[in-house]
């Protein structure tokens, strides 16, 4: 088996999100790849806005029936602060095979400061996406040399989306993103998630 792992707050998942996960599928020649909701980001000091069991369902949301990518509950129901190793090991133990952890351009310059960061290298291989204006040299040339051979590219289109971006507008009334699936947008419209209190 051949497994990515895909993982972010997800606070809501994007079009973005669902298209990377599709180019990593597609040219990693993945059997599966997981979509996993951190319980709590260690590297974001806000808390998620939408609750881990929101964030969850409107991942499953996004996904839809698109063929081989799935989501997992696995750092929601470990609780707590969510570190990648042990996301990795559990599944590992679960579903053995050959992993790949997914990541942008700009947490794979950042990887190194993730908690036990050579163990994750050495348990699988970093899947990484560069978009513009970031190019894929400028990008390899700040990782650490031993960290390179373990990185293999992903190509997708540049799309200029971010959760942040998205809840800023829903706050300011925004009703119509092109940016969010639509049953993630009517999740988060009948949920009244991300709306500022007046």
């Amino acid at each position: 088996m051949r497994i990515g792992i895909f993982g972010g707050t997800f606070d809501p998942p994007h079009k973005g999100h669902i298209q990377l996960a599709k180019a990593a599928k597609e040219q990693l020649e993945l059997d599966e790849l997981i979509l996993v909701p951190a319980h709590r980001n260690p590297l974001k000091k806000l808390r998620s806005v939408a609750t881990a069991k929101q964030r969850l369902e409107m991942v499953k949301l996004a996904i839809g029936n698109e063929p081989g990518i799935v989501a997992s509950d696995i750092e929601i129901a470990r609780g707590g602060v969510s570190y990648t190793i042990d996301t990795l090991f559990e599944l590992q133990q679960a579903i053995p095979g050959e992993y790949w952890l997914i990541l942008g351009g700009d947490t794979a310059r950042g990887f190194e400061s993730w908690k036990d960061w050579q163990k994750i290298a050495s348990r699988c291989r970093l899947g990484v996406v560069v978009r513009p204006p970031e190019t894929w040299q400028s990008m390899m040339m700040r990782v650490t040399p031993n960290l390179r051979e373990k990185i293999d590219r992903i190509d997708a289109p540049p799309m200029d989306i971010s959760s942040s971006a998205i809840r800023a507008d829903l706050a300011r009334g925004e009703r119509s993103l092109s940016s969010l699936p639509t049953k993630v947008l009517q999740y988060i419209l009948e949920n009244k998630l991300y709306i500022e209190k007046r």
